[in-house]
């Protein structure tokens, strides 16, 4: 059976993340002239330190070069954690983004920016901020509801650490 370049560069690349403590978040290949850009995401529930990154760079990159799984091709090879502005796509996401205010697109229509106060599985609980001086309300919403979600930059947002002192 037949799997495809990024199904064994997941299987070849996992094992290395996830003993560092990360998940393997996505693998992106594209082209960057005549070589490849090959980009591994990582993430964990602390976040990514940038030495983590550089060390585990330095593993995958041992690693694929002692297989065949990028062929004889020159490649680029970059590992970072996620952006600020990425999707909120598995449950870890929402987990992770307990305290952040986030944009929601709804599957029915319309959308929301609401705070997430807590996760489980089969759903959010949301503060939705108040406007014009109305006090924030709650507000439950399931995956199920959700379309898409995205972080929303706060630039004055208060640490976690902050609000516990």
């Amino acid at each position: 059976m037949s799997t495809t370049q990024s199904d064994r560069l997941r299987g070849l690349l996992e094992p290395l993340v996830a003993a560092k403590g990360l998940d393997l978040e996505e693998i992106e290949m594209s082209r960057a002239g005549k070589r490849r850009m090959l980009r591994i995401i990582v993430d964990s529930d602390e976040g990514v330190e940038l030495d983590t990154c550089a060390e585990l760079s330095r593993e995958i990159s041992d690693r694929l070069d002692d297989t065949d799984v990028m062929g004889e091709d020159e490649y680029v090879l970059e590992v970072s954690s996620p952006g600020a502005d990425r999707p909120l796509t598995e449950h870890r996401h929402y987990v992770r983004a307990i305290g952040r205010l986030v944009k929601f697109q709804l599957a029915e229509s319309g959308e929301i920016i609401a705070r997430i106060l807590d996760a489980d599985d089969e759903g959010l609980d949301l503060e939705v901020p108040g406007v014009k001086g109305r006090k924030a309300t709650a507000r439950r919403i399931a995956f199920t509801d959700i379309a898409k979600a995205r972080v929303e930059i706060e630039f004055s947002r208060k640490d976690k650490k902050e609000e516990e002192a």
